[in-house]
Formats: structure tokens, C-alpha cells, sequence
């Protein structure tokens, strides 16, 4: 589905369709206070924790959402994906869930503990390209060659409203919250929990959070076009790497995003320590880079803000790096 052929309407009703059918199928995960923080920032934080969700992060829902959506034909055929890790957890889960077959390409960046505990699902993986970019354009070319549905991490319509039920979870949780810090990668979370929850209380503020080193999304948005970003190395993997030409999150991003926070590396690294520390959760990278942006927030003081803690999938030698420095 093209740019042209959606809007924040269509993603709204289909992620109240998307709750309907995800039920029994992922968890409605806590929303906790985060005591320390709201100390330190003068603001009521708290904290939704899809680190808890089932393989360890929000992906599993859109995912989930776009895998029963499909036609009996499309299941038989099996699904390609293209991942950093989170994404092809979440669809080979929901395939195997289907018995569906699915197979889940990566770039190398990928750690090995992403790339075993999807095939422990029962996908099978394929390592291609460097980049994110490069690996979604190879798995597009072999699910049209073998006729197999593509299921994009973020640029399909169905996986947007499968991701934006997390708003409608922290809505019927927190309907007084007033600002979502949300780590921005592709944009697929973003976009649905936006489109959702400002169909519902427009409101609602949303600020897209992303590391210096890596803000493909924001960089786009400011220049008012999908764009080649440079992206260097940085603790949230899942959210580094470009964004796919004619992805339909974009326009998405720049009319629901209300704010862009870019922090740097050292800023994400200490968030993740204090999180461990403080909030005694094992978060990964992207959840470092909401946490830090909610703390560079000068319009902060005195809201209700909840940070979308995203993922836990910290790979254990970054784990190590993270409590040894």
C-alpha cells in the first residue's frame, strides 16, 4: 500500500481491529511509575513495558497482526521478511504460531543470540547486505520471486496497526497521559500508536527519539524527503539504518510526530545503566535512546509522560560492556 493510498484514519479504525484480533495472542503489558525519574525530571513518568512482551519486544504484535490478516493461499505460500532482529522474532513466533513457514533475512550486523532465537522458532535465516536497506530490497526480490508475501518491519499497513495496540493499552491504562517518548527506527510504532491516539485524544503529544548517530527518520522528516542519512555505529541497533524509498510511514511520521529528539551515545549508555540499576529492567539500546530523550526534554516539567520501554533483547556482550564500563 502506497503513501498516497493511507491515512491516520485508516491506521486508527485498523488498529481497533487489530486489538480485537490480538487478544490471546499477546500480552497487554504493565504500565508501571518510574519513581526515580519523575524525581529527577519534576514529571509523573511512568513506563510501558513491552521488554516483557512476548520475544522480548513490541514487534510481535504487528507482526502478529499482519501474519492473521493474510488469506488462506498467502499462509501456504509462507511469508519473507526482512529484520535486525526484533521484527523476524515477532513473525516467527506468529508463523510458527500459524504453521506457517517463514523465512527471515538479516543484515550482519544482526548479534547471533537474534539470529538463534529466530530459528529456534522454527524460521529459517539468511544473512544479506550490511545495511537494513539492502537486506529489505533482497528479501522484496525473493518473496516476488517466489511468490511468497513480503511482511515489511514497518512499511505495511497491517504491522503499523498491529504496533499502534500499545496505545490503545496505554490509553485504557493512563487516558490522563499527555506526552509518549517513543524510540523512532522505520517509524512503524510511532505511526500506529499515533495515528491511534490522536483519533481518539488528539492531545496526546508525541516525541520521536533517536540517536545522533543514527536518525534516518527525523533527518527525512526535516528535509521533507525520504533521503540516503548516514548512520554510524550506536547502542540501538534496531532502530539504526535507513529508511526504504516510498515507505508509507513517512508522511505518517511528519504530519503525527509532533517533536524530534536526537541524544548521543553516552547519553543512551547511561540510561540503559539506570535503568538496569534503578528500574532494575533489562532494556536494549532504543529503550536507552527514549529514556534519554524524556531526560533532554526541556518541555517535560510538570506533564505525564510514559516512555515505550520497546525491547529487552540486549545481546549479553553488549549486557557486558553495559555493566563493566
Amino acid at each position: 500500500m502506497t503513501a498516497a493510498a493511507i491515512n491516520r484514519n485508516e491506521i486508527a479504525s485498523q488498529v481497533v481491529a487489530a486489538e480485537q484480533r490480538l487478544r490471546g495472542n499477546v500480552l497487554h503489558t504493565p504500565l508501571v511509575p518510574c519513581t526515580w525519574l519523575s524525581d529527577e525530571l519534576s514529571a509523573d513518568v511512568r513506563w510501558k513495558l513491552e521488554n516483557v512482551q512476548h520475544t522480548g519486544s513490541f514487534k510481535v504484535r504487528g507482526a502478529s497482526n499482519a501474519l492473521h490478516s493474510l488469506d488462506e493461499t498467502q499462509r501456504a505460500k509462507g511469508v519473507v521478511a526482512a529484520s535486525s532482529g526484533n521484527h523476524g522474532l515477532g513473525l516467527a513466533r506468529a508463523a510458527k504460531q500459524l504453521s506457517m513457514q517463514a523465512t527471515v533475512f538479516v543484515p550482519s550486523t544482526t548479534p547471533a543470540l537474534k539470529q538463534g532465537s529466530i530459528r529456534r522458532y522454527g524460521a529459517k535465516v539468511q544473512v544479506h547486505g550490511d545495511d537494513c536497506v539492502l537486506t529489505e530490497r533482497h528479501a522484496r526480490a525473493v518473496a516476488a520471486a517466489t511468490g511468497q508475501t513480503y511482511i515489511s518491519p514497518y512499511n505495511d499497513a497491517a504491522v503499523i496497526a498491529g504496533q499502534g495496540t500499545v496505545a490503545h493499552e496505554l490509553l485504557c491504562d493512563w487516558p490522563e497521559v499527555e506526552v509518549v517518548y517513543v524510540a523512532l527506527g522505520g517509524g512503524g510504532l510511532v505511526s500506529g500508536m499515533a495515528a491511534y491516539t490522536k483519533s481518539v485524544a488528539p492531545g496526546v503529544e508525541f516525541v520521536g527519539c533517536s540517536p545522533t548517530a543514527s536518525p534516518a527518520m527525523a533527518e527525512c522528516v526535516r528535509q521533507g524527503a525520504i533521503v540516503d542519512v548516514p548512520c554510524g555505529n550506536t547502542w540501538s541497533d534496531s532502530t539504526a539504518g535507513g529508511v526504504e524509498p516510498g515507505a508509507i510511514t513517512f508522511d505518517l511520521c511528519r504530519d503525527l510526530v509532533d517533536r524530534f529528539i536526537n541524544v548521543d551515545e553516552p547519553a543512551i549508555e547511561q540510561a540503559m545503566r539506570d535503568s538496569l540499576a534503578l528500574q532494575h529492567q533489562l532494556v536494549e539500546g532504543a529503550v536507552g535512546v527514549a529514556i534519554a530523550a524524556c531526560r533532554a526534554d526541556t518541555e517535560l516539567r510538570g506533564r505525564r509522560a510514559a516512555i515505550i520501554v520497546c525491547g529487552g533483547n540486549l545481546p549479553y556482550d553488549l549486557l557486558q560492556k553495559l555493566v563493566h564500563a
